[in-house]
């Protein structure tokens, strides 16, 4: 469950987001108790709580079936019950109500990417990117990336990450992306360029804090591996990535 809202960066940005960010209301009572329950909806999920998330979604379908925002919370409820048909349908009428929505169309993109479908996917993400009433292009860019990088097609993935930092510039995810990209290429030198630039936009994750050590220990730079070693023991001692770092430290002295 938790993978699916966390396991790539689109899910929560594009798939909760429109649920949480929706405006307060259009005067309609019902309307306005349908984008209540969606949200909460959204909040018992990421708590695991399926079976109560599943009764707000039901009552926002009842109260307005016909909200985007809604619809988009419905599928990425069937979407962590593993009925994929159900999920597809809610997105798919997310931006049946939503025409021309950036949203509607950027979760309808995720759930293809997160459901083997990356083609489908990446092309959903490129309509939404060119949707003139889309103000962030840059992000369906970004996501376009991360589906061609998962799907194994690094040399798409690049192009649609460069596109990305071409609609803003510095632009923290796609530079990160770059850096996943140009490490998995193994154009270390690359990955390391990239990785600065993101750093100086934001703090690092454990994930982040792990990249670099990797890349620096490709570039054979171990005051720099270390470096970031230090700090994602410091800062992240009980993540996944913590105990993955150990496992490689122990490799690397063998």
């Amino acid at each position: 469950m938790k993978k699916i809202l966390a396991g790539l960066s689109f899910v929560l940005l594009l798939a909760c987001g429109p649920v949480l960010a929706q405006e307060s209301g259009d005067g309609e009572p019902l309307h306005d108790a349908a984008k209540i329950n969606a949200r909460l909806a959204v909040e018992y999920m990421k708590q695991g709580q399926l079976a109560i998330a599943q009764e707000k979604i039901d009552k926002a379908l009842q109260q307005n079936s016909r909200d985007p925002g809604v619809q988009m919370a419905a599928g990425l409820l069937y979407e962590q019950l593993r009925e994929a048909d159900k999920a597809e349908q809610h997105y798919r009428l997310a931006l049946k109500h939503g025409s021309n929505n950036p949203a509607a169309q950027n979760a309808l993109g995720a759930f293809y990417c997160r459901n083997g479908q990356p083609k489908k996917g990446e092309a959903t993400f490129l309509e939404a990117a060119r949707n003139p009433l889309y103000r962030t292009p840059e992000v369906a860019y970004t996501n376009a990336g991360v589906c061609a990088r998962r799907a194994g097609r690094l040399d798409e993935a690049e192009e649609y990450l460069r596109r990305a930092t071409t609609q803003r510039n510095p632009y923290p995810e796609a530079l990160l992306q770059m850096a996943n990209v140009s490490f998995e290429r193994r154009n270390y030198l690359q990955a390391r360029a990239f990785l600065e630039r993101y750093l100086q936009t934001t703090s690092g994750t454990a994930g982040v804090m792990l990249l670099g050590y990797q890349v620096e220990s490709a570039l054979d730079a171990p005051d720099k591996a270390s470096e970031y070693a230090a700090r994602l023991k410091s800062s992240f001692p009980d993540s996944p990535e913590a105990r993955t770092l150990e496992e490689l430290v122990y490799k690397g002295a063998e």
